[in-house]
């Protein structure tokens, strides 16, 4: 997805890492290269303007954030631009103990159909139990194509081939599903144009039926920013809740269409990523971003460093900061890196490290990480206070108790020793530290 914005993007951040010198001229030089970035991935000209002028002036006369190096502190910029561009997360309170019902609108051919399935599929896997009504009376094999596609996550299609009535059949696939014990009900209606006046009045009357709780606008990604007119056009007549973009798998427009669609006020819910019914995922624009710069999840990595100088354990900080850490503490450690999310996110959101470590090298690191909570497990209490006390004999032993070769504890214990030691030297305030303090480094 977004492989020719994500390289081009990819490609500014690594002139950046990669200078000796932050100064103005380099950072004009990258707000140039996400400008054409932006703009080949068809956003919209003003918006582009907006983010390259906040990214130079921000990065120009922003004071550091603790823990930051001044290279990171732009990516983050970056990273904080572009998350705003796509708007705020937004997601659908269910109500609890009555059914709640979704309306889908949209012109015909935006996929209407197929993110009516995907979108039950995703609700059933989230444990929700749903229910379908086919309202599409004007698309040839609209109700066969729902039915066939809702059987795959044993979802109930209702639906009246011989009536053309869709509000009629709206009020009747509601009575149909009234006794049921359904959390929601998803309501697939037929493809509109926003200039085709008798469909768009249909759909109010379809609306009136429903009187859903959430009326979410599918668009199709591949019509880029023109999505903005489109999304305009149908929130005039219903209150748009929710946005829905699909076809982003193939889409060379679909920056164009996510930023288009933000724009509107209408915040986007779900992207559809593939043809297969589980290609449809929640719509995080922080994440989406992360993943964009190849960054996994910036926030989490921040979150991380913040939660290391600032929450209540003070006396292991203070242990961690000066080089006195133990091995708990080191245990520690690992604990919070983990929760911040997958290793390779955390190499590739750092702008020291990212494009340096290979795939394989990730993941070997990530085996050694699960491998040394086992050892660190095994040792005993006086151990893990002082790890200068692992002799030969205590080495054998945590072996035994781990399940892993002698060798492999040696290593945690090398790897801890080098943490420890440039944990001291930097102070534990750099986020390229933050492999060190894994015992990586």
């Amino acid at each position: 997805m977004f492989d020719g914005l994500k390289n081009s993007l990819g490609n500014a951040i690594k002139k950046i890492v990669k200078s000796s010198v932050i100064d103005e001229k380099l950072i004009k030089e990258l707000a140039k290269d996400v400008q054409r970035a932006l703009l080949a991935a068809d956003v919209n000209v003003k918006l582009v303007l907006e983010i390259t002028k906040n990214l130079e002036k921000r990065a120009l006369s922003e004071t550091l954030l603790p823990g930051l190096s001044r290279k990171d502190h732009i990516v983050k910029i970056l990273y904080d631009e572009l998350s705003k561009l796509l708007g705020d997360e937004s997601e659908f309170e269910f109500k609890p103990d009555r059914q709640n019902k979704i309306i889908l609108i949209g012109i015909q051919g935006s996929g209407k159909t197929t993110a009516t399935s995907k979108l039950a599929k995703f609700l059933t896997r989230q444990g929700y139990k749903v229910g379908v009504v086919g309202a599409d009376t004007y698309r040839p094999g609209a109700l066969v194509q729902l039915r066939t596609m809702c059987t795959k996550s044993n979802v109930e299609v209702y639906g009246e081939e011989n009536n053309k009535d869709s509000p009629n059949i709206v009020r009747n696939g509601l009575k149909h599903f009234a006794g049921q014990p359904l959390d929601v009900i998803l309501i697939d209606t037929a493809g509109r144009h926003k200039k085709e006046q008798d469909l768009l009045e249909e759909m109010d009357r379809i609306n009136k039926a429903a009187e859903p709780d959430l009326a979410l606008l599918v668009i199709d990604g591949t019509i880029g920013q023109e999505c903005f007119s489109q999304a305009e056009a149908f929130h005039s007549t219903i209150p748009v809740g929710g946005v829905i973009v699909t076809k982003l798998d193939s889409s060379a427009k679909g920056g164009g269409a996510l930023a288009a669609s933000a724009a509107t006020g209408a915040q986007i819910m779900y992207i559809g990523t593939g043809e297969r019914i589980d290609d449809l995922e929640k719509f995080s624009p922080t994440r989406f971003v992360g993943r964009l710069l190849g960054m996994g999840d910036v926030q989490a990595v921040l979150d991380l460093a913040k939660r290391l100088e600032e929450e209540g354990d003070d006396v292991r900080l203070k242990r961690i900061s000066s080089g006195k850490m133990n091995m708990e503490d080191f245990f520690y450690q690992l604990e919070e890196v983990s929760s911040a999310g997958s290793l390779q996110g955390l190499v590739d959101s750092m702008p020291g490290l990212s494009g340096m470590i290979k795939g394989n090298q990730v993941g070997q690191m990530e085996d050694r990480i699960s491998r040394w909570r086992y050892i660190i497990q095994s040792m005993n209490k006086a151990e893990k206070a002082d790890p200068d006390l692992i002799n030969r004999s205590r080495t054998q032993r945590i072996a035994r108790g781990s399940g892993w070769p002698e060798g492999e504890v040696k290593e945690l214990i090398k790897s801890y020793k080098n943490s420890k030691n440039m944990m001291k030297s930097s102070k534990g305030r750099q986020m390229q530290g933050t492999l060190r303090k894994m015992g990586l480094g």
